[in-house]
């Protein structure tokens, strides 16, 4: 239980951080377009943002999975 909330808690404050430094970085973009969602159209964002955003949301969905997929008597490597 204790590698599963270490390996959830990590992806967590990763992707936090990862959004944290994209927000500091995507301010002085001149480039913002907005994209057509079919129903509605979104705020103009630069692209290298929706593209960070992408990752973050990958980022933390991937370690959400793995903590899931973890074994329940699990150990970290060389921690036998």
């Amino acid at each position: 239980m204790f590698v599963r909330a270490r390996l959830l808690m990590a992806s967590l404050m990763g992707g936090s951080l990862l959004l944290a430094i994209l927000c500091l970085g995507a301010q002085n973009l001149d480039q913002r377009p907005s994209l057509n969602l079919g129903f509605s159209r979104t705020a103009p964002l630069p692209a290298g943002f929706l593209v960070g955003v992408a990752l973050v949301i990958g980022v933390i969905s991937g370690g959400c999975s793995a903590a899931l997929l973890a074994p329940r008597n699990a150990q970290l490597p060389g921690r036998e």
